[in-house]
């Protein structure tokens, strides 16, 4: 029990030191967020699907609660290997550096320096734990009578297999404690270090102002939201509006130090901006409904907020940039993340007169911090996997031959228009409605086609036609109500939309990968 305990302290030690180097390089060179980022790297689409269908926005929670696990596993087997072999377990200990450095330094965004947090901590806890296993070796005895003979050491120097003996215990207890408090105060002092960086690029982002846009959103229709109980509202607020990314910290940029850089293929003029840049440009407001490709039929990874930024076309056009229906030689926009994220986006989509953007608001602020401060691109109509990259830093023109972006090296698709989807918001499944008119109202999107039709059937009879809210947009979502005479028993509920084409959504269920789950959403209810 005494060995465990000495590899949980050293394991501790490793993570308290770490944190604190990690401090002064940067906090996403931290070993458990750097392994977290390796290990999202390599997972499969499928298990990645499985992980944001079952845990959503806490899954990076979950999957950095089970790599404390798996060390703290590690750290006991270490420490009783360190009882026997105080060399060996020590050494075993620089496993652990050597996995986060790897970890931290072989990331895309990973610098030279991210691989100081881990190497330091293993070091420091190496240490730690030689000298707590030197307090478990057994006390020396007296003399050996006559005619008996010393147990035999191993190489090393310690007893050998099977000795038995007394230990220092206080000598352990006080190393032991000494060790942890001294850890303890080193990972709190690092929190303090990272809390007040943070804190201050928090600061820069409260004291910005956004200009007005020149080209301000159209007023959203007074029936665009019919103001059911239990139905989304048509603008979702920043605090509820959803998140997926890879990001296990999330970047704090400092916007005054931000860069943009524009370069690669056919661009004949190569731009770099800054923030203010941005700022000083013709900025344009829209309402925009964006949607994540992991979101399952009915699922919650979709939201509408007001975006205010620049149009992306007419910086491309600016550089030089022509579309690959106007001759020019890139059909792909390859854009990077401050924190290694590539996202390939089609040249021709964002260059044919929707309102792509590179953004810097959401709903009358700066961006938050999570969806994507300072700048992140917005373009309607197509999943986020390739059009939505937060923390923006480079735009590279190419081709989708030359180059597949981080997704599409997972086995995404290249290209992902979004799907005519819809989803019923209320009544919620086995929810318990009483017999006469129950209202059935949710949303459909078809992002930059627009919705036409929603129809609603139960049991699976005939479809009856929804009422539709006031459209505020092809790139927005809308909202429907159906007024269902509903009558007592168990019943199914199912939706289907029609866009602006003419086309139904399928009801051929289908996962999110490659390009995006399609089926109808349904919802089982008993009316007593």
């Amino acid at each position: 029990m005494f060995a465990a305990l000495g590899g949980l302290i050293a394991g501790f030690t490793a993570l308290c030191v770490a944190e604190l180097v990690a401090a002064a390089v940067r906090p996403e060179a931290g070993p458990v967020t750097a392994v977290g980022g390796a290990v999202i790297d390599r997972t499969p689409p499928a298990v990645k699907d499985f992980a944001v269908r079952n845990f959503g926005t806490d899954d990076k929670l979950v999957l950095q609660l089970g790599i404390l696990v798996l060390l703290a596993v590690f750290a006991m087997a270490v420490g009783l290997l360190a009882l026997r072999y105080r060399w060996t377990g020590a050494a075993a200990v620089l496993v652990f550096g050597v996995v986060g450095s790897v970890a931290a330094g072989g990331r895309p965004e990973g610098r030279p320096t991210d691989a100081l947090p881990s190497a330091v901590g293993a070091l420091v806890a190496a240490g730690v734990l030689y000298l707590l296993a030197g307090r478990l070796s057994p006390v020396t005895g007296p003399p050996p009578a006559a005619g008996e003979t010393d147990d035999e050491e191993t190489a090393d120097g310690e007893p050998a297999d099977g000795e038995q003996g007394a230990f220092d215990r206080r000598g352990f207890v006080i190393a032991a404690t000494a060790a942890a408090a001294a850890s303890a105060g080193a990972g709190l002092l690092g929190r303090r270090l990272q809390a007040s960086q943070l804190a201050g690029v928090s600061a820069a982002r409260g004291d910005i102002t956004l200009p007005a846009p020149a080209s301000p959103a159209p007023a959203i229709p007074g029936g665009a939201d019919l103001g059911i109980r239990g139905l989304s509202s048509f603008t979702t607020p920043n605090k509820d509006f959803y998140r997926v990314d890879t990001a296990l910290v999330v970047p704090r940029v400092d916007a005054d130090r931000w860069r943009l850089r524009i370069h690669g293929k056919g661009v004949s003029r190569p731009v770099t901006l800054s923030f203010q840049d941005l700022l000083g440009r013709e900025l344009v407001e829209r309402d925009i409904t964006l949607t994540c490709v992991s979101n399952q039929v009915g699922g919650p990874y979709v939201g509408t907020a007001r975006w205010i930024g620049v149009r992306l076309a007419t910086l491309l056009a600016e550089a030089g940039v022509k579309p690959p229906s106007k001759g020019g030689p890139a059909d792909q926009i390859v854009a990077r993340s401050v924190d290694g994220m590539t996202i390939g986006t089609p040249v021709e989509e964002v260059m044919d007169g929707r309102d792509a953007l590179l953004a810097v608001g959401m709903n009358g602020e700066p961006l938050p911090f999570d969806h994507g401060f300072p700048v992140r691109m917005v373009v309607p109509g197509l999943y986020g996997y390739v059009s939505a990259c937060k923390w923006i830093q480079e735009i590279e023109l190419t081709t989708f031959d030359a180059y597949d972006a981080y997704w599409v090296k997972r086995d995404w698709s290249r290209e992902a228009p979004i799907k005519t989807q819809s989803r019923i918001d209320t009544p919620r499944p086995f929810a318990a409605p009483k017999p006469g008119t129950v209202p059935v109202a949710g949303v459909a999107w078809a992002q930059h086609r627009g919705i036409a039709r929603v129809e609603v059937r139960v049991d699976g009879g005939e479809w009856h036609t929804a009422r539709l809210a006031a459209e505020a947009g092809r790139d927005t979502w809308r909202q429907w109500v159906w007024e269902w005479p509903a009558t007592t028993g168990h019943h199914t509920l199912e939706v289907r939309a029609t866009d602006r084409t003419g086309a139904t959504q399928t009801d051929k269920r289908v996962g999110t990968v490659p390009d995006g789950a399609t089926g109808w959403h349904s919802v089982v209810v008993d009316v007593t």
